[in-house]
């Protein structure tokens, strides 16, 4: 059994914990469960494990049954991702829930459940039929009050925010097998260097700030590669000298991972969790924003070494901030991804940076959490709410790992402990 050692960190919304011998997983080669925006279903090829052809199928059927029509073959269908918490003022009774769009479902027959997909089917007629379909799709509702929505997938640009960006240098993009790498503090120890062999470990990440001695970074580097190991920087700036002045600040930040890159690393993560006030002035979170320093960042690494993977910086999985998406302390991931996109965001990375760390359960499964189905508890999910702003983009997982307490002698802290009643063993892991 491999000891996993750990470090506790508070943010403000979100608690967390980082195995720093845990999991950092880099998907280089094409990540599954990758949605496409719209989909020409003209034969459709069942994909039994992929939890969005699932939701699909149970649009289309419920549809083919309440309807009678055949819909074996369609025109087109997209989906994306949707809050239903808040009530719509188009139906009767103003109900909310995934029944707040169905105008006979009165409100006391609404069921409870306020997340999920909502998908558009087109059939070949050119008839179109919105339908919510629950995250564990057993629950569908056909809905006759089609409010204006935001999909996740496939952002629109927005040409003022593109326009303030400079041109993107050319440089390699990331595309391999599968890798798995250990995060460390400092270094790779002896110790750490048995465990991670032993585990199959190929890379190492560890994090630094502006503040870090480049002296160790430029030692990091080297140290690790001569252990055998591709070395991933998770590069933190200053959030202070953003929120005093952000436009003089951004070049500071890209001539920092412009060195690093030139320097030997071989992945570098711009910045981390951007999208909460822990990492990011209260009051400026935004994913275009965030997007001017991403863009910095990016042509400097690739005009110092075009083979270093530019991966953006994963935001904190959350729903803290509801049906409003963003709020003065920080936005929800998949909103600050939608921004992201929306700003240009893609032609400036070589991959997606995620970080999943709350999972109770297998991977495989997309229900039965004890905490409910809010979709960052579950893998999948979490990988298709990361990747569908960006088709195209493989997913670097830069924080992933799932907590036991067993055997570390104390108890988990109550913020930490995300499954009490039915505590993951290290069995599980």
């Amino acid at each position: 059994m491999i000891e996993v050692k750990q470090i506790m960190q508070t943010k403000t919304h979100r608690s967390k914990l980082v195995l720093l011998m845990g999991a950092l997983v880099l998907v280089l080669s094409m990540a599954l469960f990758l949605p496409a925006t719209v989909l020409a279903q003209t034969a459709p090829t069942a994909t039994p494990t992929d939890p969005v052809w699932l939701g699909f199928s149970a649009a289309r059927t419920r549809v083919q049954e309440e309807k009678n029509v055949d819909l074996t073959l369609v025109r087109t269908w997209e989906f994306y991702q949707d809050d239903w918490s808040t009530a719509n003022a188009a139906h009767p009774q103003q109900a909310a829930g995934m029944d707040g769009c169905d105008s006979e479902v009165f409100i006391n027959d609404a069921r409870p459940i306020y997340y999920g997909w909502t998908y558009t089917i087109t059939s070949f007629r050119g008839d179109v039929y919105v339908v919510r379909v629950s995250f564990d799709t057993k629950e569908t509702s056909i809905c006759d009050l089609v409010t204006a929505a935001v999909p996740v997938a496939g952002a629109t640009l927005d040409p003022a925010l593109v326009g303030t960006l400079p041109a993107p240098v050319a440089g390699a993009a990331a595309n391999g097998t599968f890798a798995l790498g250990g995060h460390v503090v400092s270094g790779v120890s002896a110790t750490a260097d048995g465990l991670m062999k032993t585990a199959g470990m190929t890379w190492v990440k560890v994090q630094i700030n502006s503040g870090t001695p480049r002296d160790f970074a430029v030692s990091f580097i080297n140290d690790s590669k001569a252990k055998g190991y591709k070395v991933l920087l998770s590069v933190l700036g200053d959030k202070e000298a953003i929120g005093a002045n952000a436009e003089a600040y951004y070049p500071v930040y890209a001539e920092l991972v412009g060195f690093l890159a030139k320097s030997g690393a071989d992945a570098i993560e711009v910045w981390n969790e951007a999208n909460i006030d822990r990492e990011w002035p209260a009051g400026k979170i935004n994913g275009a924003e965030y997007t001017k320093v991403l863009a910095r960042a990016y042509n400097a690494i690739k005009s110092n070494n075009p083979n270093t993977i530019v991966i953006s910086g994963a935001p904190a999985p959350t729903g803290f901030f509801g049906s409003a998406g963003c709020g003065t302390g920080g936005c929800n991931d998949d909103v600050f991804m939608q921004q992201m996109a929306a700003a240009g965001a893609a032609q400036y990375m070589d991959c997606v940076g995620l970080h999943y760390n709350e999972g109770v359960l297998p991977p495989s499964a997309n229900s039965g959490d004890p905490r409910g189905n809010y979709p960052t508890y579950y893998f999948s999910q979490m990988l298709n709410r990361g990747l569908a702003p960006f088709p195209g983009k493989q997913a670097c997982w830069t924080e992933i790992g799932y907590l036991s307490g067993e055997g570390l002698g104390t108890p988990i802290p109550a913020a930490f402990n995300w499954s009490p009643n039915d505590p993951v063993t290290v069995a599980d892991q």
